[in-house]
């Protein structure tokens, strides 16, 4: 069912159309009717119709004046002209305006009828195209190979949880079920290349190599069942999965598929590569890690030279599964601070410390991993301008705190504590944001309200926010839009001058802002219900 509003000054043409049709027979609801563009404009604000019928000349606000606004505001709102013969070049601007149909006056209910289901007919093709199963399988299948890539480029730089892991790969046919993985890396070695005329060319065939080097991992990848090779950004990527029942994953038999890999390269493209190798990681949500490891050996090319295999575990001495509170991990506990419950805080917690007990760290290690912690938390109490005592108590020190814990359960009580602390302190202070806010927009317009100008686009630049994001606040804090609240106010203040001034209505009109004071007199009666002037001359008890 479609939403209609019709535009017309005049009753008898806007009350006739709407009993002379069966609206609902034919797709339709008559949401709104207007006596004129400005007064359709406020409707709109609570209620957008699919299609405008306007007539063109109309008081206050004309018709194309009106569809003009409409278009900058709504602009998949379709509008049809009622327009006559002397009006052709309102009807030539019209179609600058890129209005959908005009209908012709004089004209009947069938014509009318016949100009809106033209306009029904594009507008169910339009749905039809956007929900047509068919064009979206092709367009899908069509993107299948890029999805593909972006879900296996995301394993490397995203915090993925395991369902949505499993999800996915199920849907992409991706087998990465098993018990240990491992990210290798393979970088071109690059020369150095001083014709600067030459730069487009090289950078093509820069593509062209990096395709060439795909095509020969993929393909000797896939000989050997050795994992899935992807590209992302300027990088081949190897992902190793080991199905051993143990979570070992035979880095032996890796190292030589990327050997044959390195080797190929140099002997069929004739040149090299150098290919960095990640620790063993036992989590497919841990490729992330994974991936920085090998990012981190390659690294080391600078030192051990370029056109061979650097794995970190040669390089690097470290712990398996070392404990890492990274930027992904800070980033979802900043999240859940601004936006999250306490309930989503306790989830997020344990998953921080899911597994601690069972991995194979140094207390000091675990102290740092609980510092890191404490120092997001610390910052973003700071950005929240929160009074550290309250949150932490006067003889709060950092070190003195991460010793005091027994266990984990209490380092992870006390964290959801601070955090609860923290969230009480956002919730109330956007409260108070949001109510300042309004306050500061209810004072302003109570100040200029008697400016004709006056619109919500000049009091957001006062107030330095979005249009649309003080009206959702508005709306939400007083429930009612702006224009209804602007109104409000002229009308309450017109109401004070007709009791207590002998102004006439036009010097009334004035005063509240209204510059045409026949609109005035129109809004007035909509809004009160009576004419200024009976207004003035009812009883105030009446």
């Amino acid at each position: 069912m479609y939403k209609l509003m019709l535009v017309d000054d005049e009753e008898d043409v806007r009350e006739g159309v709407f009993q002379e049709i069966d609206w609902e027979a034919c797709g339709f609801e008559v949401i709104e009717k207007a006596e004129n563009g400005q007064e359709a404009l406020e409707l709109m604000e609570k209620q957008i119709p699919d299609i405008v019928v306007t007539d063109i000349q109309m008081p206050f606000m004309n018709g194309l004046e009106m569809s003009e606004l409409i278009r900058e505001k709504y602009p998949m709102t379709k509008i049809i002209i009622l327009t006559g013969h002397d009006e052709f070049e309102y009807a030539q601007k019209a179609v600058k305006l890129h209005i959908d149909e005009y209908v012709l006056k004089p004209f009947s209910s069938q014509e009318l009828m016949h100009a809106i289901l033209k306009v029904k007919d594009r507008m169910d093709a339009e749905t039809a195209e956007k929900e047509n199963m068919h064009i979206l399988r092709e367009h899908y299948r069509d993107s299948l190979p890029v999805m593909r890539e972006a879900f296996l480029a995301s394993l490397l730089t995203r915090k993925l949880s395991l369902k949505e892991i499993t999800e996915k790969s199920e849907h992409f046919s991706i087998k990465l079920d098993g018990n240990g993985y491992a990210v290798s890396v393979i970088s071109m070695d690059h020369m150095s290349e001083n014709n600067n005329e030459t730069s487009f060319k090289t950078s093509v065939d820069q593509e062209l190599k990096l395709f060439a080097v795909f095509n020969i991992a993929e393909e000797i990848a896939q000989r050997h069942g050795a994992g899935i090779v992807f590209m992302h950004f300027d990088q081949v990527i190897l992902l190793s999965v080991s199905e051993e029942r143990e979570g070992y994953l035979p880095m032996a038999r890796t190292l030589a598929v990327l050997e044959e890999i390195r080797q190929s390269i140099e002997k069929f493209l004739k040149f090299s590569v150098t290919i960095g190798v990640s620790s063993v990681t036992s989590a497919i949500t841990d490729c992330l890690y994974a991936y920085k490891d090998a990012i981190s050996a390659l690294d080391y090319r600078f030192i051990h030279g370029n056109n061979r295999i650097i794995c970190i575990d040669d390089v690097e001495k470290r712990v398996a599964e070392k404990l890492r509170f990274d930027e992904d991990k800070e980033h979802a506990l900043i999240r859940c601070l601004k936006v999250g419950s306490v309930t989503e805080v306790k989830e997020l917690v344990e998953d921080l410390f899911q597994g601690i007990a069972d991995t194979p760290v140094s207390y000091q290690d675990y102290q740092v991993y609980l510092l890191e912690i404490l120092i997001s938390l610390l910052k973003a109490a700071k950005q929240s301008d929160i009074d550290m005592d309250h949150l932490f108590g006067a003889d709060f020190t950092v070190f003195t705190e991460i010793n005091k814990f027994n266990n984990i359960q209490e380092a992870k009580s006390w964290i959801v504590g601070i955090c609860a602390k923290i969230m009480d302190v956002i919730t109330r202070d956007r409260q108070y944001t949001y109510k300042n806010l309004v306050d500061m927009a209810k004072e302003y317009t109570q100040q200029h309200y008697h400016e004709s100008d006056i619109s919500i686009n000049k009091l957001c630049n006062h107030l330095h926010i979005s249009a649309g994001y003080f009206s959702s606040i508005f709306k939400k804090e007083t429930k009612m839009t702006f224009v209804n609240y602007l109104m409000q106010i002229r009308m309450d203040a017109a109401k004070e001058l007709l009791r207590s001034t002998d102004l006439k209505a036009f010097e009334v009109a004035e005063k509240v802002g209204y510059s045409d004071p026949n609109y005035f007199s129109f809004s007035f009666r909509k809004q009160v219900g009576i004419s200024p002037k009976e207004y003035r001359n009812t009883p105030r008890g009446g």
